[in-house]
């Protein structure tokens, strides 16, 4: 009926390519389906984590990994991942630090952009590439007492300085999504956030 937009964690290429078929072929628009999975250190072959990537200080290597990684995870079907994570973590409470670059903003906008170009090439559309995502937009590692979901309090100069800059590397050399927040900053829902998603966002940076 053309009411799937998505599929998540489904990596049997045959099962995958079948319900292609079905959306190209069979539904009203002929829209085809993204395929999602959590494609974060590698998918076949198993990458360090993203915080010991950003121990490397070196963004070739990386962005050679998620290469490899976009290569293997084509091959069942997935076309996005839910990657990079870049969200700055200074509490190490938190239980998602592994998953992030770290606390430096610098160092983690430089590594958003090695992993946005090795997830998406040169070009989307060619074979063996997968579009990626930047998350969480913005502030989720700022969790208070470093609970997961908790809200966040961040002044603006600090988002604009700290937790924010990742997110416009991974901008600036085009990565084709943006997850928000599962938090709230400043009391305001991410995911309804008007200063995040329309003033930041689709204003300023004009994503």
């Amino acid at each position: 009926a053309g009411r799937v937009g998505s599929i998540l964690n489904q990596v049997d290429v045959d099962v995958v390519n079948e319900l292609q078929r079905i959306a190209v072929e069979e539904s009203r628009l002929g829209i085809p389906l993204l395929v999602g999975r959590d494609v974060i250190h590698g998918f076949k072959t198993i990458m360090p984590i993203p915080l010991g990537q950003s121990a490397t200080w070196n963004p070739a290597l990386v962005k050679e990994g998620t290469r490899i990684s976009a290569l293997e995870a084509a091959t069942t079907g997935v076309n996005w991942t839910f990657a990079p994570m870049i969200d700055i973590a200074r509490d190490a409470r938190w239980g998602r630090i592994a998953e992030s670059m770290g606390e430096d903003p610098y160092l983690a906008g430089v590594f958003a952009a090695a992993m946005v170009e090795g997830f998406q090439a040169d070009d989307l559309a060619a074979t063996g590439t997968i579009a990626a995502c930047a998350k969480h937009f913005a502030g989720y590692g700022a969790a208070e007492s470093g609970r997961d979901y908790a809200t966040t309090n961040i002044p603006e100069n600090e988002l604009r300085n700290i937790y924010l800059p990742p997110f416009k590397s991974a901008i600036d050399v085009g990565v084709s999504t943006i997850m928000a927040s599962f938090s709230d900053l400043d009391g305001v829902p991410a995911t309804g956030n008007k200063f995040l998603m329309r003033d930041v966002l689709r204003g300023e940076w004009q994503f």
